[in-house]
Order: structure tokens, then C-alpha cells, then sequence
């Protein structure tokens, strides 16, 4: 029984249970949602076995972030992206997705759903691709096999790029970018070597009994997001999204939990509708966004122009954002580009359940808040996302800073940035205890 199932059959699992305790939600509301299509649990049942912290990803759950990682053919190696893996976890990913390409795919992911505690998710097309050679070589055993394997090894939840067909392939060929997806231009080049409908379409009811047997969550991927935002919001992106709304109610006929993934490129006056048309083309299913990156003109700061698209996505109703790195479009990232991704996605996820009055959720702003005012630094690296960072930066502002006061060393009732004479908290505390004097 998927956790879905058993929400259908109004049982409550102990999974449901951890979600509402964590969402501070009732745990009939989960299951619910759950058994609505509106929320998952991506836990296999050989992960849960192993070392797996259930958690939700819905509208009605805080918004998730995503960390991709997992070697290229160009670089990276299995010491290397565990760190980042950890790395990630650490700094606050609510998933990881091993996409890894190149050499030791199948022990890396190995290692990884041993390790971590968060759900794992994958692209089964590239670990085909690695054995076949060439992905023109595979037939429609070839996946439902590498499906099969990375479902008994553990994974959580696997991007398939299902709903692209080849009426849609002509419609991309007035992109600037054509197809980016990587799992979507391998699957469109085979669709038209073959002269064959999308394989992962034709055999959508065996996959699904594959996820059903280990309850393995559908990503049911976005082979023709927009790549650029001229080609954002088009009849190719479109076309694809009413197919994945289909079989995301097909998925759900064979007892299956199921995601769609979102676009990647879009400018900010069209993520609203972007974000609106999904929930209704696909029934409030939970929608998984890349950024979406508004601008295309600032390389090396991608993890600022798509946290800008992240943050508006979830605030209409994205329920997890894949992070974006300072190296997208650049290269593969290493551990501070990983730091700075999640950061920037954490930073987007809670302005985003913030303006969605999440329960909870601005407590630690208002801590933080009055931590300020009282100058405890202590206090406000404790409640920051990244504490180790904030101190690094007071501390080295303190170097100088009584030298420069002439006060003494020990006295840090002041901002670092203005020093006590124009620091207006220092001022404000100054003028209520005068006023509090008046008034005796």
C-alpha cells in the first residue's frame, strides 16, 4: 500500500503522523490532502528501512527546496559530491537529487540513500543512457529495468519525462533554446530516430506498477520547460502540461503519489498564471518548480535571479523549488556554490510561507527581531540561516570597531554597520529610557 492508498482507504500511517507533527497540521488534514492528490510522501518502503525521516511536500505543507547534485561527465568524484550531499542537508535541503552522469553512478547513489536522512530522488533515463552508450540503443525494458533497480535500491521519487509527445516536438522549433532538458532532448532524440511515440508514454501503466510496488513517488518531468525567456509560456510548454495533467490522473487510478515539474525560464508578469494553469491542468497536484529564473543576462548570480522567480512561484502555490546554484549555466558546483544555492532557496521558501501565513513560520523572524534590538549577537547567529556566516561578518567588523569607537572592547550595544553614534536601535533604547525617566 502506498502512502496514498492508504489515505484513500482513510488509514492514517505513522508517516502522516511525523508530517502533521512537523506542519503542525491535524493528521486527518494530511490524509486528506494526501488521498485529494494534493500531497505526498515520497518514502520508499527500502529507504524508510534504512534511514529515512518522512516529510511532506504540498500547498499545504511549508515550501520544500531541493538540492541537485551527483557527478558530470566532466568532473566531480564519490568523496566530492558526498560532501556536497552533506553539505546541502546541513544548510537546510529538504531533498537531494542524484543526477549524476558520469563514472560510479550506480555506488554513489548507493552511498547516498544510506547516508541521508531526506528523501532522494533521480532521472533513471541517465543512468540508461551511462550503460547503453547511446541512448538510441535503448528499448522500453532497458528503462523499465534501471527503474526497477534504483526503486529496490531506495530512491524516493524519480523524474520521468513522460507527458512529451511527439506532437509537441515541432512546437520547439521556434525556440531560441530548444529543448534543455537534458532527460527531454534524449528522449525527443530517440522519439525521432525511432520515428516512435514517447516509449515512457506508451508503458506509463508498468512504471507505475514499478512505483506502486515500493511506493516511489512520480516527478513527472517537464521535458519542454523554457530554457530562455523568450520561449517561456509557450504552446510547447503548454502541450506538455495538459498531457501531464492526464497522467497525473492515471497515476493516481494505480494507486501512485505524484509531483509535476515546473519551468525553468519565465519572466516575473507570467510565473502567476504559470503556477495557476498547472494547479488546474493537473488538479492541485504538488508543483515543483526550477527557480523559475526571471532574467537570462546574469551568469554567475543565477542563484539570486531564479530565488527572485522561486520566492513569487511559491507564493502562488509552487509546493517545492529546486535550487539554483552560482554556477548554473557555468559548471558544476562545489561546496560553496552548494552553500550559497540552498541559503538563497531557504531564504525564497520562507518569505514565500511567511506571505502564505504558514503556522509558525515568522516566530523566528520576530525572535531574531528582538534579539536585534537587544544586541544579543549570540542569540541572532543562533536563529540565522547561516550562522557560521553571520559571525564570520560581526566578527570581522568588530576588528576595528573600538579602535574606531573609542569605546571599550567589551561593549557591543551597537550595530557593526553604523558604530554607537548613528546606530538607531542604540538611539531608540536611549530615547525610551529618557522618556520612561519623564514620565516618572
Amino acid at each position: 500500500m502506498t502512502q496514498y492508498l492508504e489515505a484513500k482507504n482513510g488509514r492514517i500511517t505513522p508517516e502522516m503522523n511525523l508530517v502533521a507533527q512537523s506542519e503542525r497540521l491535524d493528521p486527518e488534514f494530511v490524509r486528506a490532502e494526501i488521498a485529494a492528490g494534493h500531497l505526498i510522501i515520497p518514502a520508499n518502503k527500502n529507504h524508510l528501512a534504512m534511514s529515512l525521516e518522512p516529510m511532506g511536500i504540498g500547498i499545504a505543507a511549508r515550501t520544500k527546496i531541493n538540492a541537485n547534485l551527483g557527478n558530470s561527465a566532466l568532473a566531480g568524484d564519490t568523496p566530492c559530491e558526498l560532501a556536497k550531499v552533506q553539505s546541502a542537508i546541513a544548510f537546510g535541503a529538504d531533498t537531494v537529487m542524484d543526477l549524476s552522469t558520469g563514472p560510479e553512478i550506480d555506488s554513489l547513489r548507493a552511498q547516498i540513500l544510506k547516508t541521508v536522512s531526506v528523501p532522494v530522488g533521480t532521472v533513471p533515463l541517465y543512468q540508461v543512457c551511462e550503460q547503453l552508450g547511446d541512448i538510441l540503443e535503448m528499448q522500453p525494458h532497458h528503462f523499465l529495468d534501471a527503474v526497477e533497480h534504483q526503486a529496490k535500491q531506495g530512491v524516493d521519487y524519480m523524474t520521468i519525462h513522460a507527458a512529451l509527445l511527439c506532437e509537441h516536438i515541432p512546437l520547439t522549433e521556434s525556440r531560441l533554446c530548444g529543448i534543455v532538458s537534458r532527460g527531454g532532448s534524449l528522449t525527443a532524440k530517440w522519439m525521432v530516430a525511432h520515428k516512435k511515440e514517447n516509449p515512457f508514454y506508451e508503458h506509463f501503466d508498468e512504471l507505475c506498477e514499478i512505483m506502486r510496488t515500493y511506493d516511489v513517488s512520480w516527478s513527472i518531468g517537464d521535458g519542454l520547460r523554457p530554457g530562455c525567456l523568450h520561449d517561456a509560456s509557450d504552446a510547447a510548454q503548454f502541450g506538455e502540461l495538459n498531457v501531464m495533467g492526464r497522467l497525473a490522473k492515471r497515476a493516481w487510478e494505480l494507486g501512485c503519489q505524484v509531483m509535476i515539474e515546473g519551468p525553468g525560464h519565465v519572466p516575473l508578469d507570467q510565473i502567476e498564471n504559470n503556477i495557476k494553469r498547472q494547479i488546474a491542468e493537473c488538479h492541485g497536484a504538488p508543483f515543483y518548480v526550477l527557480g523559475p529564473v526571471v532574467c537570462d543576462i546574469a551568469p554567475g548570480y543565477d542563484h539570486i535571479t531564479s530565488a527572485i522567480g522561486a520566492t513569487l512561484a511559491a507564493y502562488h502555490g509552487a509546493a517545492m523549488l529546486c535550487y539554483v546554484t552560482p554556477k548554473e549555466h557555468l559548471g558544476l558546483p562545489n561546496l560553496e556554490d552548494v552553500r550559497q544555492g540552498v541559503i538563497a532557496y531557504k531564504i525564497a521558501a520562507h518569505a514565500a510561507d511567511v506571505a502564505r501565513k504558514r503556522p509558525g513560520v515568522r516566530d523566528r523572524d520576530d525572535a531574531m527581531a528582538r534579539a536585534r534590538f537587544r544586541f544579543d549577537w549570540e542569540e541572532q547567529f543562533r536563529l540565522s540561516l547561516d550562522p557560521q556566516r553571520a559571525r564570520e561578518y560581526y566578527e570581522e567588523s568588530r576588528k576595528t570597531a573600538p579602535q574606531a569607537t573609542g569605546l571599550d572592547k567589551c561593549d557591543t550595544n551597537y550595530c557593526t554597520m553604523c558604530g554607537p553614534k548613528f546606530c538607531a536601535m542604540r538611539t531608540t533604547a536611549e530615547l525610551r529610557r529618557l522618556q520612561a525617566e519623564k514620565d516618572q
